[in-house]
């Protein structure tokens, strides 16, 4: 075919020219946001540690490990509401349409984070939220022992690390006189913890009162002195050591101990529930939209709950079938409740088996996921002074760059309360392919801004530890049916949790209502029952968080199978869970939307 128009005629060349500039200067535009985004985030990042200390140790970055940090003054909300505001007035700024996918994720999840905190600002809940400091499940005088037992996150491996946290330690002195401001005000205002919560925080709180410096939790770290340390600075971080503990932390906590005991306890509540406290209501409503990410109605998840529970009860039923008991299932709990069989006489035994589960699952991972955290967990038993009031088990993550592994801390206290039956779906939830897994993944990757790899919404993180429990046959594990029974019993007690958490915190629910509750639907034990509701009452809302989030994964799940069919690949749909980081549900289920669009 001929042309009129010789190939490179100056028209043709002079379009192409233009053509490429335009590309160019997109590219330009597309760099220049980007990088815009990027320095936004650091910038917040930076401001946000500033504020935060204590999160920064908790991550892993060591610039601030010799500050405390004002978490409860009115004086810190304001800061950190102007910080919000200034950095999502910010973040507006910012085109969308220029952005990569993965950056629209993070400026969509920044705006979010940013717009939840700015509505408990403003309708007062952040504010009312510092009246109530205290409870037995969060309180910074417990990880503060935990802290300065130099078995936590804080390091304690050179000279400047000890220095470190006489500095912040030193700082608890203002951070109680603070709390009993707060604490004050609350009786004036009519906000104040359930006497329960209270009766609760007290022994938790003596527990750091001891007569001698030298058997104080906070002196542990003298006790185990690097030997490089010069005979001078042991002998001089021995004697400020002393000094810290007799004339700063123990007054501290003595002091806010009389309070509690003398002042606070009398005016504490008989009530329960948050709906009970001024405009608590509309309170819960938000704790409730802040945990599970959703729009969902109290009375909504109230009722999924309920169906859950119905349909998980219906299972259980089958196994008691299975395993030939006779009786109906209430027999069966107490069974399982009491039966010598179903439990360890010694902790030794526990913790070892906690191991070999290690062993056994991470063999079978590969067959479930094509990505892996780099790191290792460990298992180690609930330290003492934590064992009472800690729950069954909890996970400590790992520091990004490998230096602090993660840990699989298991609760050996009480052994008539931790059944062999539930142990597989505890690690399997805590562990790998749960929390351990899922953090782990998150911090490793470096592409991603720090607010995704670090931390993220509750909903994803526990509904993820959660689904995963439901791996377990996959995983070659649950092979004994009172192992899966193990599993059922868990994830009622998530379905319970709807039920019980609205319950109190919205319906009106009192605490006797909640045990009962729990007792006829599940084979936990008593101790377990009550410390449980006791937690849901000291912190509304989050035990929302698990079963609306797990309920969410199985949702997708379910519908990328059904989109892909043959090409579904059970690895890849939970890479592309993983990687993204603790993101809000909806936006978990737009990146699974855009994943499966992708394959089609």
């Amino acid at each position: 075919a001929c042309s009129d128009e010789p190939s490179n005629s100056p028209e043709k060349i002079s379009e192409e020219t233009k053509i490429t500039t335009q590309n160019q200067l997109e590219a330009q535009d597309a760099g220049d946001e980007a990088a815009k985004l990027q320095q936004l985030f650091t910038d917040f990042d930076e401001q946000y540690l500033a504020l935060n200390p204590m999160f920064a140790t908790f991550r892993g970055d060591n610039r601030f490990n010799d500050q405390l940090g004002d978490s409860l003054s009115e004086n810190y909300n304001q800061q950190m509401h102007e910080l919000d505001v200034n950095f999502l007035a910010q973040a507006k700024k910012i085109n969308n349409d220029l952005l990569t996918m993965s950056d629209k994720t993070s400026l969509r999840v920044f705006k979010y984070q940013r717009e939840i905190a700015i509505e408990a600002y403003t309708n007062k809940f952040t504010q009312k939220a510092s009246l109530l400091p205290i409870n037995q499940m969060f309180s910074l005088p417990v990880f503060l022992q935990s802290m300065g037992s130099g078995r936590s996150v804080q390091p304690f491996k050179t000279v400047e690390d000890y220095d470190n946290w006489l500095s912040r330690a030193s700082e608890f002195q203002q951070w109680a006189e603070q709390a009993i401001i707060n604490m004050n005000q609350g009786i004036e205002q009519g906000i104040v913890q359930p006497k329960l919560i209270m009766e609760k925080v007290l022994p938790q709180i003596k527990s750091a009162l001891v007569d001698n410096a030298e058997n104080s939790i906070f002196y542990t770290p003298i006790k185990n002195m690097p030997e490089s340390f010069s005979e001078e600075e042991q002998e001089r971080l021995s004697a400020q050591y002393q000094e810290l503990i007799t004339q700063s932390l123990i007054p501290a906590y003595s002091k806010l101990a009389s309070y509690i005991e003398t002042t606070y306890l009398p005016n504490t509540r008989e009530t329960i529930g948050l709906s009970s406290l001024p405009d608590g209501k509309r309170w819960y409503e938000y704790q409730a939209k802040a945990f599970t990410t959703t729009d969902m109605t109290a009375q909504e998840i109230h009722d999924i709950g309920k169906a859950e529970a119905q349909r998980i009860f219906a299972e259980m039923n089958t196994v008691k079938n299975q395993v030939g008991f006779d009786g109906d299932i209430q027999a069966f709990f107490e069974f399982l409740r009491n039966d010598p069989q179903f439990y360890y006489n010694n902790s030794d035994d526990l913790i070892k088996e906690y191991d070999n589960i290690r062993v056994r699952v991470n063999a079978a991972l590969p067959e479930l996921f094509n990505i892996m955290p780099k790191a290792d967990y460990e298992v180690r038993p609930i330290p003492e002074y934590q064992e009472r009031s800690a729950p069954a088990a909890f996970y400590m993550p790992a520091t990004p760059d490998g230096s602090r592994p993660g840990v699989f801390y298991a609760n050996t206290y009480d052994l008539k309360a931790r059944p062999k039956y539930t142990i597989e779906a505890l690690s399997i939830h805590e562990a790998n392919p749960g929390h351990h897994f899922q953090t782990s993944i998150a911090s490793e990757q470096e592409n991603l801004p720090n607010f995704r790899r670090f931390g993220g919404e509750t909903a994803y993180v526990e509904g993820w530890g959660l689904y995963t429990e439901s791996l377990g046959k996959a995983l070659g594990v649950y092979t004994d049916p009172y192992q899966y029974f193990g599993a059922l019993t868990f994830n009622i007690w998530r379905a319970n949790r709807l039920v019980v958490d609205t319950g109190m915190h919205y319906l009106g629910w009192t605490r006797e209502q909640a045990i009962e509750w729990m007792r006829s639907n599940a084979p936990l034990s008593e101790t377990d029952i009550i410390s449980e509701v006791d937690r849901y009452i000291a912190m509304p809302g989050q035990a929302l968080a698990y079963k609306i989030g797990e309920l969410k994964i199985h949702e997708l799940k379910a519908k990328a199978e059904m989109a892909l069919g043959e090409k579904f690949d059970i690895r890849e749909f939970h890479s592309q869970i993983l990687v993204n980081g603790a993101v809000p549900l909806s936006v978990l289920e737009d990146n699974i939307d855009d994943w499966i669009a992708s394959l089609k």
